[in-house]
Order: C-alpha cells, then sequence, then structure tokens
C-alpha cells in the first residue's frame, strides 16, 4: 500500500465495520460469506492495521451488505 493511501484504507475499513454491523453480521459470518480467515476481516477493519482490500473483495463486501461500492469510496 502507498503511505499517501493510509488513510483512505483505514476509512473503507471503518466503513465495512459499520454497514457490517448495521446489517447484523458478525466478522465471522462476514469471513465465511467472503470465503476469508475471520483475521482478515479483523484486520482491515481495525484503524491501526494496514491491510488491503481488492476491487472483487470490495464488491463482494458490497453485495453482501447490500450497499453500493461507491458508499465505500465516498470521503463523508
Amino acid at each position: 500500500m502507498k503511505k499517501q493511501y493510509y488513510e483512505k484504507y483505514r476509512k473503507l475499513g471503518l466503513k465495512i465495520s459499520y454497514y457490517r454491523k448495521c446489517n447484523g453480521i458478525t466478522q465471522e459470518q462476514l469471513a465465511e460469506k467472503l470465503g476469508k480467515d475471520t483475521s482478515f476481516i479483523g484486520a482491515v477493519e481495525a484503524p491501526n492495521v494496514n491491510r488491503t482490500v481488492s476491487l472483487d473483495t470490495l464488491f463482494d463486501i458490497s453485495e453482501i451488505l447490500g450497499v453500493p461500492p461507491y458508499k465505500f469510496l465516498i470521503d463523508d
């Protein structure tokens, strides 16, 4: 990850966490639906961990949570 994008990935992880919780889904459930380890979701959502997400994974998360992909990428 480029240093200049650290804050964007941090915000992305926080948004994934927010929408996941709004849907009443645990990290374990999201990880299972994605075919990923729970530790992956934990690292993506943790504000102090540098974990990137591919577009494919972001699109899968978007579909699972019923949230348009752009919602994860816009600055609020």
